[in-house]
């Protein structure tokens, strides 16, 4: 028998909090329902059952399970985070013409642009009613700081991902908008909510917070190297899109004159033509940036798992500490 599956961090961690998402998911699907607008749980529904990990509300229940939470607010900040991040993902598909997410069609192909965005406000919206029915203020400060960061985020990338002059410490600001600021609130409230000491909510924020930021790196790799049946992304769609994401920018760092035009012409101008992938791929072989940029997402999994230090034992802990070895071991 193949037990890969059954010893892969994430499907440990969902085996050991199964209950608990078991109670996470119906709500989701109860909230994610309208009377009023069919179309709200039709492209809900789409996204319901494209599957995902569901790793974000995860790392909620796992966060306020190792602080020794006993209530049930942490089903709802659960789905907070989950509708959250659906949201986002609506949202980025239209803002990116994406036609595939999760190796399926993305609502915005299936319906259109206008629904996929009013139902991603719709989600935002149920959201905020389940943070707000914790009646915590700080877990509601989190949340929507962390909402607002999202959304500067992906502004911020906007402007930055086909400009050149984009370096390192941009790109990580976008990241630390677009992927790592949900990953640490959702660690944060799991703490907030179980009444956790600062120093240990503290620690739950460098963990997801470093945990994103290792996990977008290795995304951001994985579209260059990576088995578009396994990513369901097509190799290579970033340079398509016109994204600059760390290989390219470290690339791009090195270039000398006649490279710097090539990225020129094909990111910032977007004058793309056949062999021009190959090209950006040979660039990035000639300065062995995929390796210099797997080296960025362990050096930041390694930060997830020492903050994980000034946590107490147990056996949730030792699985949040495999799941950002995972996260960059899946480059292999």
């Amino acid at each position: 028998m193949n037990m890969t599956l059954v010893t892969k961090p994430h499907d440990r961690l969902a085996a050991a909090l199964s209950t608990e998402m078991a109670e996470v998911d119906l709500l989701i699907r109860t909230r994610m329902h309208s009377d009023h607008a069919p179309r709200i749980p039709e492209i809900t529904a789409h996204l319901v059952s494209a599957g995902g990990k569901r790793l974000r509300p995860m790392l909620t229940l796992a966060a306020a399970k190792l602080c020794g939470y006993q209530g049930e607010h942490h089903l709802g900040l659960a789905a907070t985070v989950e509708f959250i991040h659906t949201a986002t993902l609506l949202h980025d598909d239209v803002v990116d013409e994406s036609e595939k997410r999760r190796g399926r069609p993305t609502a915005n192909l299936l319906w259109d642009n206008k629904s996929s965005v009013l139902v991603g406000d719709y989600l935002f919206s149920r959201s905020f009613q389940l943070m707000v029915a914790t009646g915590n203020l700080r877990v509601l400060e989190i949340l929507a700081n962390a909402s607002a960061t999202i959304s500067e985020g992906e502004v911020l990338q906007m402007t930055a991902a086909s400009d050149l002059k984009t370096d390192e410490d941009i790109y990580l600001q976008v990241v630390r908008g677009k992927t790592a600021a949900l990953f640490s609130a959702a660690t944060e409230v799991g703490g907030v909510i179980a009444g956790a000491t600062p120093e240990a909510v503290a620690a739950l924020f460098a963990y997801g917070d470093a945990l994103g930021i290792a996990f977008q790196i290795a995304d951001d790799l994985l579209d260059y190297q990576g088995d578009s049946g396994a990513t369901g992304k097509n190799v290579g769609d970033d340079f398509r899109e016109r994204k600059l994401t760390l290989p390219v920018i470290k690339a791009v760092a090195q270039a000398d004159e006649a490279e710097r035009a090539f990225w020129t012409r094909t990111i910032e101008k977007g004058q793309q033509q056949d062999g021009d992938l190959e090209q950006a791929l040979a660039l990035m072989a000639k300065y062995d940036t995929l390796a210099a940029t797997r080296r960025d997402a362990e050096a930041w999994a390694a930060k997830a798992q020492q903050a994980l230090t000034a946590l107490p034992a147990h056996e949730i802990r030792e699985m949040l500490h495999d799941l950002a070895g995972y996260v960059v071991s899946r480059l292999s």
